[in-house]
């Protein structure tokens, strides 16, 4: 049995999935909820689903080198076999990453390669994108760039906001990040395409 750990900044949507999923035959378990926030609204969820959480604040640290140290012991002190990250909104260094990396999950609301980084829905809005979605991959030093491991799409609407178009992914993120993470913990990598969902407003 996998232990997960799973690392977020805010209300922890796409890590209460991931927890919820988590059981019966699953080949992994949640191990720690760890934010880099202590108003994280995640942290009461993780706690209220019996996993056990943990603060790393970033701002009481000097440099990255230090939060990342406390970060690791932590993650030490629980033991995990992979790390989740979940709306986790810190860039880990490359020693950090190394450290995990085959053993390091993310999700980005986009269809990456297109749109690494912030502001994901406008960017596709305002080119014009026929559709948009979600992608989990592998976490390695370039950031958004590791090896993809699934994608969700839903289409891009004539009248969409970026507001409107995150929601609907989001609800596509709830559906590929659990499906990924189980197939991942069984030592599974082949790409993960859902089929398309046009979940309404």
């Amino acid at each position: 049995m996998k232990r997960v750990a799973i690392l977020i900044s805010g209300g922890g949507s796409n890590m209460v999935r991931l927890v919820e999923s988590m059981t019966g035959d699953h080949p992994a378990r949640p191990c720690l909820v760890l934010a880099n926030d202590p108003t994280a609204g995640g942290l009461a969820k993780a706690a209220a689903l019996g996993v056990p959480v943990t603060t790393v604040d970033h701002r009481a640290y000097p440099d990255r080198a230090a939060f990342e140290a406390a970060l690791q012991a932590e993650l030490d002190a629980a033991r995990p076999d992979m790390l989740a990250l979940a709306g986790f909104m810190r860039i880990l260094t490359e020693p950090f990453v190394r450290r995990w990396q085959g053993r390091m999950l993310n999700i980005h609301p986009s269809l990456l390669p297109k749109y690494p980084g912030l502001h994901t829905h406008a960017r596709a809005i305002e080119a014009g994108d026929a559709e948009a979605g979600c992608t989990v991959h592998e976490v390695i030093p370039d950031i958004d760039a590791g090896p993809l491991l699934g994608q969700a799409r839903v289409p891009v609407r004539p009248d969409d906001a970026p507001d409107r178009l995150a929601a609907r992914v989001l609800a596509q993120e709830h559906r590929l990040y659990p499906a990924v993470l189980r197939r991942f913990a069984a030592g599974r990598r082949e790409r993960l395409d859902l089929p398309p969902v046009d979940a309404m407003d």
